[in-house]
């Protein structure tokens, strides 16, 4: 007995000096969406594209109805229409000509006054005729002053009108494949709402985890190859974060004995993005140490 004893316990011992080093875990894909919206509330008029449909970027996605935007904007324009019109108008012009001729008046009938054939009350009448050109003179161009303001201020008016009407015509903000809709047409949207999600490649990425044990095989920039249920073969990625802080082993990990230790949460960034899907299970696979 005592020899078989022995036996087993150096069958055991043999087996736990040369257990080999875990190379494989288990992880999923995972995905950073971008959520489209528009900036303005309002109807969805039109959609574009379908669920599933590959897009590149500034292909049109969609459009609010626009009847309110585009009256906003033609009002604009002939606001800023009537500010040009008035400061190239010649009210002043033809103010500075009155004050010209008054001022010409006034000179001859003081030289008349001198020589005596005017009375004094009748250059007062000059000099008060004067005084009111010049008036009319500061009043049309404080007048062609304001309206210069306008201008630009109608002109502000004018491009941010165009502006909210350019942005009620969604386009795509890069290349990628429409995963949901959530709006269809003749639905009200409010602003920030999405409406639809778009997923680019280089947005895919790989979630795994890690035992403490294993950190010292891991770093920034390496690659591990990256298998899954019907994809092709030579599938790669670069891990790009590697979490700081042990958190417990996710639910998503199946295996039983390793349900209560402390894993960390590693990111990878797949060579074939394309291939892979936001929640498929995947192994990843050390490079073998040489």
């Amino acid at each position: 007995m005592r020899a078989i004893f022995l036996s087993v316990a150096a069958a055991l011992a043999v087996t736990a000096c040369g257990a080999p080093v875990r190379d494989t875990l288990q992880g999923y894909a995972e995905a950073d969406y971008i959520y489209v919206s528009a900036q303005d509330p309002g109807v969805v008029e039109r959609l574009a594209v379908t669920e599933g449909a590959n897009v590149a970027r500034g292909d049109a996605l969609f459009t609010l109805n626009q009847e309110r935007a585009r009256a906003n904007l033609q009002s604009a324009e002939a606001q800023a229409q009537a500010d040009r019109a008035r400061v190239a108008g010649e009210a002043l012009a033809a103010a500075r000509a009155d004050a010209r001729l008054a001022a010409q008046t006034l000179e001859r009938t003081r030289a008349m006054l001198a020589r005596g054939f005017v009375s004094r009350a009748r250059v007062d009448q000059d000099l008060a005729a004067r005084d009111a050109a010049n008036a009319r003179v500061r009043q049309a161009a404080a007048e062609q002053a304001a309206a210069a303001r306008d201008i630009n201020a109608a002109s502000a008016r004018a491009g941010l009108a165009r502006t909210q009407l350019s942005d009620r015509a969604v386009a795509a903000p890069a290349a990628g494949r429409v995963e949901r809709i959530f709006r269809r047409p003749g639905e009200y949207v409010q602003p920030g709402e999405p409406v639809l999600t778009l997923l680019p490649p280089a947005n895919i990425k790989l979630r795994f985890f890690a035992p403490e044990e294993m950190l010292a095989r891991l770093s920034l920039g390496q690659t591990v190859h990256v298998s899954c249920d019907n994809c092709p073969d030579g599938l790669t990625a670069r891990i790009s974060f590697i979490a700081s802080e042990p958190q417990f082993t996710p639910p998503v990990i199946y295996s039983t004995e390793e349900r209560a230790k402390l894993v960390f949460l590693i990111e990878a960034r797949p060579n074939r993005p394309e291939a892979l899907r936001p929640g498929q299970p995947l192994d990843i696979r050390l490079a073998p140490a040489r």
